[in-house]
């Protein structure tokens, strides 16, 4: 399946600011990767794919679930935002064709980070946080460190404010976040 056919099918899977937002990461990712030297056309590929499940309504979440055999944890369970990259790590196999574990693994764990990220994991994480349409108090700091070769120190100073965001907004926070800002700062010390 080429770009423009998964820009199709994501037209009818997404509303238009979503697909803006994902074709920025998209975008985004492939600026990563040449900073990082990373596989430009995964990093693309895996951007624009990312939130294919973003928008699923109950029924299409339910279905996903029983199709694929999906184990949703206690977090992830009637939380689209959170259960969307999980849910979307397998869609992208059955409606792209997709079958490479890092593209796979990189949607998988964009909502949430994990402990030992690998490199476009990595990369995709901050694509989200970190494209051209994003505002937000920290968006800059988060550029200007991912830009400039020190993608571990942006990703660290991402989960460190979204854990204090989830804190400050009263909620649960998703183990996989805490073990993935402890994994990065033991590997930055």
């Amino acid at each position: 399946m080429n770009y423009k056919d998964i820009e199709y099918k994501l037209k009818e899977m997404l509303p238009e600011r979503r697909l803006k937002h994902s074709m920025n990461v998209s975008q985004c990712a492939v600026k990563l990767s040449e900073i990082y030297g990373y596989d430009m056309e995964k990093a693309k590929l895996a951007g624009l794919i990312h939130d294919c499940a973003k928008y699923f309504n109950d029924d299409q979440v339910k279905d996903s679930i029983k199709k694929f055999n999906i184990e949703l944890d206690s977090l992830e369970e009637n939380n689209i935002s959170l259960s969307h990259s999980v849910i979307g790590s397998y869609v992208i196999q059955e409606t792209f064709n997709i079958n490479d574990e890092d593209i796979i693994n990189a949607v998988r764990y964009h909502t949430t980070g994990r402990e030992n990220m690998t490199i476009l994991e990595k990369i995709i994480y901050m694509a989200d946080l970190i494209e051209e349409g994003r505002k937000f108090p920290l968006v800059d700091k988060l550029r200007e460190l991912a830009y400039n070769g020190s993608l571990d120190e942006a990703l660290l100073l991402s989960f460190n404010n979204t854990i204090k965001f989830v804190m400050d907004n009263n909620q649960l926070i998703h183990p996989r976040t805490v073990s993935a800002r402890n994994y990065i700062l033991r590997e930055i010390l």
